[in-house]
């Protein structure tokens, strides 16, 4: 007689919160891999804790942290598995952090796009910081209406003495949000809007849709926006700037921001084109060294704090929060639905009476660069 195999509850309970949260109908499944990636097997013998951990990377020191903690399931925003796989081997180093928790009876649940293209979600927190003025879902609304009725406007390096690094590396300290510490929030009204809008069924005429233009009715100073960005991303010792040659930052207002958070290059590459209307700064994880020449030469500024620094904040100052409260009422949900099941075992039943949710976010996910800093700046 074959038994009936089934993931933890309570990771069906996560994953169903997330899927409430972020739809996986608003993911770009053009190229992006986003869902449950993997499903471990309940094992009564490994039971894990009603707990989940949110990361960004999925690397094997959180899977390390996982384990020894004994989380249920893990949220990477980034999805492990991208391409498909024709097997899984341990010599693969992403592989065997798949085979390691599968076999511990972690699962693994990545939103990516999900969030991205969600209102309220990176995009609008990104948008936040940007603008230091946070807008409820209420007004994000009533633009998105609003942007219907209206057509489309159309609308020298700073000099930094070279310095030999000596001291130590240091990583984005971006595990505190907007709402964490105190912005100098802007005396100015904004609008935004996505820049490429989604097109899913029943999410056209949102605000849902991919990085987000930033427009202020007065032009900003730059290092005012400066600063919002450094305040609400967790104040680091430096980040890449570029701005037009024969300028300097003190002299430069903004009046338009393009937000893309990870890798904006592909989403920036259409702003200015065909119609699109045009921005004066271009805010991101990373851009390549010709894109970033490209935009100054254009007469743009860029400010990249490198992928996942753009990324982690919003996992402590957004999403956990969020899920703390989603989570429990959906584990109600899944234990009253599990219990008129019939056939589970001891072990399972067990499982379903435990109230107890945590929710953790990694203290050791950190995006692979950091700065060195000179002892002369410590």
């Amino acid at each position: 007689m074959s038994s009936t195999v089934s993931s933890a509850p309570f990771s069906k309970a996560v994953v169903g919160a997330m899927r409430k949260l972020y739809p996986e109908a608003l993911a770009d499944k053009a190229w992006d891999n986003t869902g449950l990636l993997l499903e471990s097997p309940f094992d009564p013998i490994r039971r894990q804790m009603n707990s989940a951990l949110l990361t960004i990377d999925l690397t094997k020191a959180v899977a390390d942290e996982a384990i020894e903690r004994g989380d249920s399931v893990i949220v990477a925003y980034h999805p492990i598995i991208f391409r498909g796989l024709k097997s899984l081997s341990l010599a693969d180093t992403q592989q065997q952090t798949l085979l390691r928790l599968a076999a511990e009876g972690i699962s693994v649940y990545s939103p990516h796009t999900a969030i991205d293209c969600a209102p309220g979600g990176l995009g609008d927190w990104l948008a936040d910081i940007v603008s230091g003025t946070p807008m409820s879902a209420e007004e994000l609304a009533a633009q998105a209406e609003e942007k219907q009725k209206e057509q489309a406007k159309e609308p020298e390096t700073p000099s930094q003495g070279l310095k030999r690094p000596t001291a130590q590396l240091q990583h984005h300290p971006s595990q505190l949000s907007i709402k964490d510490r105190t912005l100098k929030l802007g005396n100015d009204t904004h609008t935004r809007r996505p820049i490429t809008p989604c097109k899913a069924p029943g999410y056209e005429n949102t605000t849902a849709g991919m990085g987000r233009i930033v427009r202020f009715n007065t032009p900003q100073p730059l290092l005012e926006i400066i600063d919002r960005i450094g305040r609400g991303l967790g104040n680091p010792k430096g980040f890449p700037i570029a701005i037009p040659q024969g300028k300097t930052m003190e002299e430069i207002d903004i009046s338009s921001v393009a937000i893309c958070a990870g890798s904006g290059g592909s989403l920036f590459s259409g702003l200015g084109k065909n119609g699109e209307e045009d921005v004066d700064l271009l805010f991101t994880g990373e851009l390549s060294h010709h894109e970033a020449l490209a935009a100054i030469e254009q007469g743009k500024c860029v400010i990249a704090l490198f992928h996942s620094n753009t990324e982690r904040g919003f996992l402590h100052g957004v999403l956990k929060p969020q899920l703390e409260n989603a989570v429990k009422e959906e584990w109600e949900r899944v234990r009253q639905e599990e219990k008129n099941k019939a056939g589970l075992s001891e072990d399972y039943l067990e499982a379903l009476e435990d109230d107890h949710v945590e929710i953790h976010v990694s203290e050791v996910d950190r995006d692979p660069y950091g700065i060195m800093i000179s002892k002369d700046e410590i």
